[in-house]
């Protein structure tokens, strides 16, 4: 059976992702209301911090209502409100023309029909959490995204405030809220990477729209993709039930500190499953300290396309684990390749810390400011190798085939595959950039081990083996002299550079 990612607010929205059912925070709108400006500077936003690791002697409470009443009335109802545009007649131009309405009036029976034909306004429900005591407050960016109005209903008294959009950020989902109050009460900070599998964690939230509601669970695992559309993905797992509308709500520790914004679950009915996804608070502070004084997210850029390393991938590579993150392309001019990162690199240390995976990575790097060397460790030809790199700002844009007579068969190491040089026609048609090279793929079978292993028509053979192609005549050569099963492709799809590991012993 198919499993569905949903995120959590109460809304009618819905979009797919590569098959994947989002259910979005708030409901259908299409003004962008309170987008933060370029290059604002505010004063910094002052977050309480406790640190210290939660008590682990292994006793179990009998309760939890001391830590309830801490956290409760810091933990909001956010209220949104969208105005759909107008379509169809309603929408048409001759409506508001000056000589129709002097031959038909104001009240013409085609005025009444534009009005009865405008859509109502929707509302979304979601939940927020108070994290300074002069009203700034974290949700998730779905709960908001493109509302006209959001409003902030405090517990358990109601009073409701008008809230300010400081800032949003998709790439997280998490979006900063301000309300014109003073002395609120306010949850302490945790450090997120101190928390552990099998630590008690509590969820607080509004799920349903019923109400203020706690749950218990654990924290299941950390560190987690779950594929929900975002960018960067570090969720905490927690089994503590939470459901539509809990989305920005707040999971706790069993000291009533924040530990991450409850924002998404994996579920097969649209209700709780025992799988929930957190953004971590170090991911959402970082977040929101970058909205609040620059009014945008500066994040560090590296310079390098990156992917997991495979077992297959491991052993081409000479690999004693699959850890760390294999440089697949290194692009012109970054810092990493002014520092000396080369494709086949694999990065197992960053600033110091290990490298588990390509997300893992990316992630290390975004949170990381520009413009101060970082350490890195990489593998290289087997053999460790430290440099230093001064991270840029990442930029805020990142970065079928034809077959003709031309097209050669590389029908030895590579069953299935045919192969084209890259003419001019050929560029322009798959867009590439001129300092791509290699020869292009026309056809692939789709029972070959190439297809399994994800070549396809239009991608670009840019190394065999380690070895660069640049015509047709020479991948068809190169592949000849291989005697291997396996054959070690870097290739260029899709807008960036990977490596393929093709097992030809896995052929039909």
């Amino acid at each position: 059976m198919k499993y569905q990612l949903k995120k959590l607010s109460s809304s009618s929205r819905v979009a797919f992702f590569g098959g994947i059912l989002i259910v979005a925070g708030s409901t259908l709108a299409f003004a962008n209301l309170n987008e933060p400006q370029e290059a604002t500077k505010a004063p910094p936003v002052r977050l309480v911090v406790n640190d210290s690791p939660v008590k682990r002697e292994g006793h179990f409470t009998t309760s939890f209502s001391p830590v309830v009443k801490k956290v409760a009335p810091s933990v909001v109802k956010v209220f949104t409100t969208t105005t759909p545009k107008q379509t169809g007649f309603s929408q048409t131009p001759l409506l508001d023309d000056p000589l129709f309405r002097r031959f038909f009036g104001e009240d013409s029976s085609i005025e009444r029909s534009r009005r009865a034909l405008r859509a109502p306004k929707q509302h979304g429900l979601g939940s927020g959490v108070i994290v300074s005591n002069d009203g700034y407050i974290l949700t998730n960016n779905h709960v908001v995204e493109n509302a006209d109005e959001v409003k902030v209903a405090l517990i358990p008294d109601g009073q409701e405030y008008t809230a300010k959009v400081v800032g949003k950020d998709p790439k997280t989902d998490i979006a900063v809220l301000k309300i014109d109050a003073k002395n609120l009460s306010y949850l302490e900070v945790a450090d997120s990477d101190k928390i552990e599998v099998g630590d008690l964690a509590l969820a607080i939230g509004n799920p349903f729209g019923i109400g203020q509601t706690v749950t218990m669970g654990i924290v299941s695992a950390i560190g987690r993709g779950a594929n929900v559309g975002i960018d960067y993905e570090d969720f905490i797992q927690t089994d503590a039930a939470i459901n539509p509308g809990n989305s920005g709500g707040a999971l706790v520790d069993t000291e009533g500190r924040l530990i991450g914004i409850n924002t998404a679950i994996l579920s097969r009915t649209g209700g709780n499953q025992g799988i929930g996804f957190a953004v971590p608070i170090n991911l959402a502070k970082n977040v929101m300290e970058n909205l609040v004084e620059h009014g945008r997210v500066i994040r560090g850029f590296l310079g390098v396309n990156i992917q997991d390393v495979t077992q297959g991938l491991a052993k081409e590579f000479n690999l004693e684990d699959s850890g760390g993150a294999l440089v697949a392309e290194v692009t012109p001019k970054s810092p990493a390749e002014k520092a000396g990162l080369k494709s086949g690199d694999v990065i197992t240390e960053f600033n110091g810390k290990p490298v588990r995976d390509s997300r893992q990575l990316k992630l290390q790097v975004s949170q990381t400011a520009p413009g101060g060397k970082v350490a890195v460790k990489v593998l290289r030809d087997g053999k460790s190798k430290l440099m230093d790199v001064t991270l840029k700002e990442l930029p805020q844009k990142e970065i079928a085939s034809k077959s003709d007579s031309s097209d050669k068969s590389a029908d030895d190491a590579l069953k299935g595959v045919t192969v084209g040089d890259i003419d001019a026609g050929a560029r322009r048609q798959l867009n590439l950039p001129r300092d791509i090279k290699g020869v292009v793929v026309t056809r692939v079978e789709e029972d070959s081990a190439a297809f399994e292993a994800g070549l396809r028509g239009g991608d670009v053979i840019q190394e065999i083996n380690r070895k660069p192609v640049q015509t047709a005549e020479e991948a068809v050569e190169l592949s000849e002299k291989i005697k291997d099963k396996t054959i070690l492709l870097r290739i260029w799809s899709k807008g960036g550079s990977r490596f393929l590991v093709v097992d030809e012993s896995k052929a039909g």
